[in-house]
């Protein structure tokens, strides 16, 4: 029996022995995609070539891509776990031929693999191919099906329709037929009582696609007609999860060597055995997957966070720890303990696991110990929630309120009815649904991309000359509308360009096309699927004209300044730090830096400013660029070059070089160090676990800064009757204040003195019940001390409620003894019912609650209106 690394390497091993490359995973976050956040299929580094924006250097090439899903068909991230085969994270198998072979040997290839390779049984396999579209006026993929015909049966051929078996890439773009090879996993007994015919595409968690052979042949174009490819692509993806569970003999992917050393060790951490309970069992099948998907990506460069990527990251970790913490016990962080156990079972085939690993624990546990926090404060406003809904004397509480627990804090809609269960109560779930699709509409309609067909000017594919050139001589090769949040604007493409496309955290260019019929405002310059896209507000006038591409001097000039003294902050930082800080993130524009690395502490100010001097003196040391361009990347290895974790680099690559500092770099720099002018760090903060920001400013920016910081100096000095030592004066100044304000906090404390005692004095009785009325100006926090000292010292019948006013602001405030909120009363109901006639609201619990309102002229009112329910 295979294991799972030795399954790896025998599809690499194949598929090298039929003439294809085999080339690294791409980063399983991408970073120069605006369409998409991960890698979700194999064939994403590869869009580029599929979609003729760049030349294929391997007409063959085979991989195996670490992959992330969490929406789509099956793939809803609340389901992962709950069977025994869809995940977050997975690694795909493929093998891809860019205008080389095609169906023929696809087929063929894949079905000596599966069965003269890996010995599966042929009785057990299907294939699937596509039965055609009378609205598209499309065949029958009868040519696949022959092919088919010379390894199965004909009734283990079987059509599919266009949502299974026709793959496009979006709404626009390469297209084409696919077949699908599905495995039945069952037993001989339930084969023979079922035909796996009947099972196949009907998600039995036995009978299984296992590999997806795409046959791209057509272009989808934006008024959704066909047109076919010059250059045809195969495009295959396999699921290695799948496979290794077909070829170990089992039922579940969970139960292969791929997950079972995770799932003994969350067994071993929480005390808890594999395959004895049904949730627990799923809470472990959460927890060993989602580890995966979070390791990889902070491996990747992307830390959890409260937008986009990062966001996606955060709620896949949340949504882990809350199993943990729910099903298993587990109270305390513990998710960042799996991950040697995860680097035994994959750091062969990911190093980047290895080199990263203290990182990687770091922010998880961070993260854990956070969420952890967050769970016990979400726990809090669902006890509330269900007081108040006791208190109205309803059995559930809001959609609305499970809701806001579900999208601030974590808190799925299972664990809500869960812990409402326990109260005898419900949540509204029809309401929760209605928030929820609003919140999937407003993201789908920020989301929302049209773009037009290409506008064909010109032949040809685009070359950068920026680094040489910021004024060329350019032809327009096809331009085409987009529209997006009602805006709309066009991407043009050259045939050669001077603009830096954003990418590598360096913004884009901005500039002008200009010839003798118009000029184009360039906007920014962008990246999409490896193509440089110019966009303007307008479409050219005149595309079949030629056009002088002219850069944005002065943003240009300070956008390269900003990037070379990233540079030299980088390795001023491993001087003064040490060789353990890596680069987790950077922003160069033309008005500053930001530079994010790993450090585990807060740098100390005397560290910042050893910072500042090592760059600034070798900016005063005016070092020359030397360039690296088409370097093999072992040659820029040997020279010492940093290379970024989370970037996947060709065979050939660019090194920039400033003196000491050697850096993998694509981005454009200043000529010399000394256009930098001066360097300033403005602030030094933490973003996550183990991650530091520095932000900074170069040349002009610093120069303003240092007059403003004059400016706010002098200011103060006046301030201080233009005291010679500003800092003395300050001091002495705020040890005055320190002094005045425990005079204050003294006077306060003999007033509420006063008035608590005069509240004792006027208190009455209404049967067995000691009423306490006071109305009158008071700061609210005095009349909250006043009612909870009265709360102490009168244990039994106490009724106190009062009518302050805080700066003019009304605020009702009522406290109960414990034995009136036996007998039904509820402070938190009195203040609501009565806070109407101030104009406001409120609430709080039975024995305690406040109001406050606009309107303190009702104060004696609302005290009055509380009072009511002892008569």
């Amino acid at each position: 029996m295979l294991t799972a690394k030795e399954t790896r390497e025998s599809f690499k091993t194949f598929f090298e022995s039929k003439g294809h490359k085999i080339v690294p995973s791409a980063p399983m976050v991408i970073k120069d995609d605006p369409t998409l956040m991960f890698t979700n299929a194999g064939m994403n580094q590869f869009k580029d070539i599929i979609l003729g924006n760049q030349p294929a250097k391997y007409t063959r090439v085979a991989d195996s891509q670490k992959c992330l899903r969490v929406s789509g068909k099956h793939n809803d991230l609340e389901e992962v776990g709950h069977d025994t085969y869809h995940h977050t994270m997975f690694e795909m198998l493929g093998n891809w031929s860019f205008g080389d072979y095609f169906k023929e040997e696809a087929i063929a290839w894949a079905w000596e693999y599966l069965v003269d390779v890996l010995k599966l049984n042929p009785e057990r396999l299907y294939a699937t191919v596509f039965e055609g579209s009378t609205n598209e006026g499309l065949e029958r993929d009868n040519e696949a099906a022959d092919i088919w015909a010379r390894f199965l049966p004909k009734d283990r051929i079987i059509n599919g329709n266009r949502k299974d078996n026709f793959w496009e890439m979006g709404d626009t773009g390469p297209c084409g037929p696919c077949s699908e090879i599905h495995i039945d996993l069952r037993s001989d007994n339930e084969r023979s009582m079922t035909d796996g015919l009947t099972l196949v595409n009907q998600n039995h968690p036995q009978v299984i696609e296992i590999w997806n052979l795409v046959f791209m042949q057509y272009n989808r174009k934006a008024n959704g007609s066909l047109e076919g490819l010059p250059a045809r692509v195969i495009d295959t993806g396999m699921g290695f999860e799948r496979l290794c569970m077909a070829l170990q003999g089992k039922t579940s992917n969970y139960d292969t060597d791929v997950f079972q050393p995770i799932i003994k060790e969350i067994g071993r951490l929480s005390g808890f055995t594999y395959g004895e309970d049904t949730q627990r069992d799923v809470a472990m099948r959460v927890i060993a997957d989602h580890i995966r998907t979070i390791a990889f990506s902070i491996t990747d460069g992307q830390l959890p966070g409260n937008a986009k990527a990062g966001y996606v990251i955060r709620r896949i970790l949340r949504r882990a720890v809350r199993y943990g913490y729910t099903f298993l016990n587990c109270k305390q962080a513990f998710m960042f303990r799996l991950l040697p156990v995860l680097i035994e079972s994959m750091g062969d085939a990911y190093p980047e696991l290895i080199t990263q690993q203290i990182l990687i624990e770091k922010v998880i546990k961070e993260e854990e110990e956070t969420f952890l926090h967050t769970l016990e404060t979400g726990m809090r406003l669902l006890d509330k929630a269900i007081e108040e809904a006791q208190a109205r004397g309803e059995r559930a509480i809001h959609g609305k309120e499970a809701f806001t627990l579900y999208d601030t804090f974590g808190f799925p809609l299972d664990l809500t009815e869960l812990i409402l269960r326990e109260h005898e109560m419900t949540v509204d779930t029809a309401e929760f649904d209605a928030e929820m699709q609003k919140q999937k509409e407003r993201a789908r309609n920020a989301a929302t991309v049209e773009t037009g067909d290409w506008t064909m000017s010109h032949e040809g594919t685009t070359r950068f000359v920026g680094y040489d050139f910021t004024n060329y001589e350019v032809r327009i090769l096809r331009y085409r509308q987009v529209k997006q949040k009602n805006k709309t604007y066009y991407q043009i493409v050259l045939d050669a360009t001077p603009f830096y496309a954003e990418s590598g955290g360096q913004v884009g260019d901005t500039g002008t096309l200009v010839n003798e019929e118009e000029i184009l405002e360039v906007l920014d310059t962008k990246k999409e699927n490896n193509l440089i896209v110019h966009l303007t507000s307008k479409p050219p006038r005149r595309a079949d004209l030629s056009y002088q591409a002219q850069v944005n001097l002065e943003k240009r000039k300070t956008s390269a300044a900003n990037h070379t003294a990233t540079h030299l902050l980088d390795e001023a930082l491993r001087e003064v730090l040490g060789t353990h800080v890596e680069q987790k993130g950077s922003l160069v524009s033309p008005d500053g830096l930001r530079f994010d690395f790993s450090h585990f502490q807060k740098m100390t100010d005397e560290e910042i400013q050893q910072v500042e001097k090592i760059v600034n003196r070798r900016i005063r040391e005016n070092i020359e660029q030397t360039e690296y361009r088409c370097l093999p990347i072992e040659e820029a290895k040997k020279l010492g070059a940093l290379a970024l974790f989370g970037e996947k680099y060709g065979e050939e690559v660019r090194v920039v070089q400033f003196g000491d500092s050697i850096e993998f770099c694509g981005g454009i720099h200043a000529t010399t160090t000394g256009n930098i002018g001066i360097f300033k760090i403005v602030s030094e903060s933490s973003i996550a676990a183990g991650v530091r920001r520095i932000e900074a400013i170069t040349g002009e920016k610093v120069e303003e800064y240092i007059y403003h910081t004059q400016e706010t100096l002098n200011e103060l000095r006046v301030l201080f009757n233009n005291a010679s030592d500003v800092c003395a004066a300050v001091h002495r100044s705020m040890d005055e204040n320190a002094e005045l304000k425990k005079q204050v906090e003294g006077f306060l404390k003999e007033k509420q003195a006063i008035v608590k005692n005069g509240i004792l004095h006027g208190i009455y009785t209404i049967g067995e019940i000691k009423v306490a009325r006071y109305v009158g100006a008071l700061l609210h926090e005095c009349i909250k001390n006043i009612a909870f000292a009265l709360r102490g010292e009168i244990t039994e019948n106490l009724f106190f409620v009062a009518g302050t006013t805080d700066n003019d602001k009304p605020l009702l405030t009522v406290t109960l003894s414990e034995n009136l909120i036996a007998k039904g009363l509820n402070a938190g109901q009195l203040v609501r019912d009565a806070a109407k006639l101030i104009q406001g609201g409120g609430g709080g619990q039975p024995h305690f609650a406040t109001a406050g309102g606009k309107n303190p002229d009702g104060l004696n009112a609302a005290v009055d209106k509380v009072l009511e329910i002892l008569k």
